[in-house]
């Protein structure tokens, strides 16, 4: 029976549910619950900004493919770690400082006011492209549960998914953004723990590194991160590292705890503790992938189980359920924030910007939390319909907001001459590439991920209708000074 599993499970979410409840005892405003009224600190702020951006896909869906492809496929994880730096380097000071400057708790409304939009249009374009691609990046989250739930406990799909919108819904509801930094900081040092000790131990059970690498070379797959030296393999590398890395610019749910951190000077250590958690997170799962090669002698036909079915074959039940908590746990932290960024969007930029400009903070609470329900009734609809494996759902939604999103940032807080007609036209054609890119995939001789052209050219669009519209007497973005501390 399962009984061992379910006790763990229940244990677990007791923990969390009240962490919840504790965390809900903050919450006052809807200041409170979108943003934690910029009161977090370096430690909370570095696992919310990591453990936020982590999955099922660390568990399952990157796994997945250095099973499938060996060592080589990790360049994907070396172009997350670039970019994720350079990212606490260039974006996190100055979007944290430049947000509160203008009072601004979201994208969209960092957009449109950076770039003196009254219109609306930039913020109407950016709550689109969020509720288009989050709503497919929260359907990979409930996939991934609907897996683990037939998986562990031999249930049906649908009950895998429908449990996964219930503690999301009810978990984000609760608490918001500070419920969700306590549980991030938490379940990260958690999962953490996880990932590093399961490939470890299974290692040492299967007699150490040298058996695993011949079953790796009987396989033929690859133990080298060198590809071959012709065109086609430098492009596949670069494609591989920068379709994922560039993505990091762009994602709300991340870049937005960056604007949560109570001192800016205290930015470089959360920096330092996020970036540690990163590397060695990256680390266990190649290394989850690896040892499952020759765990599976005769090969797995669903590989995104290979966490899952190492651990249920390894340990003792109760240990089986604690440890695919870790799976649940990176799962629902995900899926909570990327609903939390969506209802802030629908609440701030749709709401009260076009519905109802004078709606007290209790109103806008109440349709933040209502936000949150229909946004997981859609992930669950496009979840039941299972359009895809969890590495391309998350791959799919990734390049859709990175982007949207990336080139616009970036220019925001570096140009001065970028303005609202090249910011609208930048989303929109960014948003559409990566939108349409996997369609026409198949017909490339070398394979490019979606996100460098959607990003390169998104980049470029905004940089030259800017530049044309600047010179037919249109207005650039505001010109702030916006030193932080070193």
């Amino acid at each position: 029976m399962m009984i061992y599993e379910f006790a763990a499970l229940l244990s677990y979410f007791l923990v969390i549910l009240g962490i919840g409840v504790w965390s809900s005892r903050k919450v006052h405003s809807s200041a409170d619950f979108i943003l934690g009224s910029r009161s977090m600190n370096y430690w909370l702020t570095a696992m919310a900004a990591h453990a936020s951006d982590m999955s099922s896909w660390l568990f399952m869906g990157y796994p997945a493919v250095i099973f499938g492809g060996g060592l080589l496929l990790s360049w994907v994880a070396v172009g997350l770690l670039i970019c994720m730096w350079f990212n606490w380097q260039v974006v996190a000071p100055k979007i944290r400082v430049l947000t509160e400057r203008l009072e601004c708790s979201t994208f969209s409304s960092f957009f449109a006011k950076r770039l003196k939009d009254d219109s609306g249009v930039v913020c109407l374009l950016s709550a689109f492209f969020c509720i288009i691609f989050y709503s497919v990046y929260v359907c990979a989250g409930l996939v991934g549960l609907g897996i683990l739930a037939e998986s562990l406990f031999g249930i049906d799909y649908i009950w895998g998914i429908s449990f996964g919108v219930v503690i999301v819904v009810v978990y984000v509801s609760l608490g918001g953004y500070i419920a969700l930094a306590w549980l991030d900081l938490v379940q990260g040092i958690f999962l953490l723990s996880i990932i590093l000790f399961v490939p470890v131990y299974i290692t040492m059970q299967l007699g150490g590194w040298k058996v695993i690498e011949a079953q790796i070379l009987q396989k033929q797959l690859s133990l080298s991160m060198v590809p071959t030296l012709d065109l086609a393999g430098i492009l596949g590398v670069i494609s591989m590292s920068f379709g994922w890395g560039l993505g990091y610019f762009g994602q709300p749910h991340i870049i937005t705890k960056f604007m949560g951190i109570q001192h800016v000077a205290e930015i470089r250590k959360s920096q330092y503790v996020g970036m540690s958690w990163m590397l060695l997170s990256l680390v266990g799962a190649t290394a989850v992938g690896l040892v499952g090669i020759a765990f599976f002698t005769n090969g797995l036909a669903h590989p995104e189980t290979v966490f899952i079915e190492m651990v249920k074959e390894t340990f003792h039940p109760f240990l089986v359920g604690l440890i695919l908590c870790a799976v649940i746990a990176s799962t629902i932290n995900v899926m909570s924030s990327q609903m939390l960024v969506l209802c802030s969007t629908i609440t701030e930029d749709i709401y009260k910007k076009f519905i109802n400009q004078q709606a007290s903070s209790k109103r806008l609470l109440f349709v933040s939390r209502l936000g949150i329900f229909c946004v997981a009734v859609v992930a669950f609809i496009i979840a039941y319909a299972k359009v895809g494996s969890i590495f391309k759902l998350v791959l799919y939604a990734w390049s859709g907001l990175g982007s949207s999103f990336g080139p616009l940032i970036l220019l925001s807080l570096y140009s001065k001459s970028v303005n609202k007609y090249g910011a609208c036209c930048g989303i929109l054609i960014g948003g559409i590439i990566a939108a349409v890119w996997p369609l026409f995939d198949d017909m490339l001789t070398i394979k490019i991920d979606a996100m460098v052209p959607g990003f390169l050219i998104g980049l470029l669009t905004i940089q030259v209708v800017s530049m044309i519209t600047n010179k037919m007497g249109a207005t650039p973005a505001a010109t702030l000074r916006s030193s932080t501390p070193q």
